[in-house]
């Protein structure tokens, strides 16, 4: 049979409502960015502090850090969305049912930017523990010589070199944030793939609708792309080319 042709699908009015095909992608692309600014949040937070702890002198706080990457990083992201969405809610105490019984899409919301912001956080913590141990060990050396506490070693001469010297791999990781997000959809919340999904069957224009939310996937990687071009070229340090001095 030979294939339909129909790109004015997406001003069409879709079947089960008022709304156009284009108004439903937009939608989806609103959760899709949504998700993954939350998850990047965390995940940016969460991985330098634990990236951090993974170097300091205190084996315990390196051990328990360590764990958390490894736990999060080895478990596939389907399958810890599923863990945070049926399992976790169960051990939850009975005064917090109000929570699990909450109204898409906030629920859904909540746990699908936990889920990538953790699994994103590992990432992103082995980033920053590659950048810290990539400068001299004579810097930390220096600044406990000239009386620095550890915190304060760590807070004001070591991440501020290693956090701008990591930014181009933590941008890849910025950018699998938002690919990453279609895993979204197992759990039931209306981010891009879940929509294209829908609209596939609805409309039986799948050629059409998956070049859309291609595109639609590619711009926000692309974005992402460039915004953090802009953070590397602003906070880059002179001089450095990533080797140790």
């Amino acid at each position: 049979m030979t294939y339909h042709w129909n790109w004015l699908i997406f001003l069409e009015q879709i079947q089960s409502g008022d709304e156009t095909y284009l108004a439903w992608l937009l939608w989806g692309l609103y959760w899709t960015v949504s998700i993954s600014l939350a998850a990047w949040a965390l995940a940016l937070a969460l991985g330098v502090l634990v990236g951090t702890l993974r170097t300091v002198p205190s084996r315990p706080l390196a051990a328990l850090a360590t764990g958390f990457v490894e736990l999060f990083r080895n478990i596939p992201l389907l399958v810890q969305m599923f863990l945070w969405f049926f399992v976790f809610p169960e051990l939850l105490p009975k005064s917090w049912a109000l929570w699990v019984k909450q109204e898409m899409p906030a629920k859904e919301f909540v746990t699908a930017s936990l889920g990538l912001g953790l699994f994103t956080a590992a990432r992103v913590a082995e980033q920053v523990r590659a950048g810290i141990e990539s400068r001299p060990k004579g810097q930390r050396m220096a600044a406990l010589a000239l009386g620095l506490t550890e915190a304060q070693c760590f807070r004001h001469v070591i991440l501020p070199v290693a956090l701008r010297a990591i930014i181009p791999p933590l941008t890849s990781e910025f950018m699998n944030v938002f690919k990453n997000s279609s895993v979204a959809f197992a759990i039931g919340i209306a981010e891009l793939t879940f929509v294209a999904r829908q609209m596939q069957e609805e409309s039986e224009q799948g050629v059409e609708t998956l070049a859309a939310v291609t595109g639609l996937y590619f711009a926000c990687a692309f974005l992402a792309n460039r915004g953090m071009a802009l953070v590397e070229r602003h906070y880059r340090v002179p001089g450095f080319l990533g080797a140790k001095a």
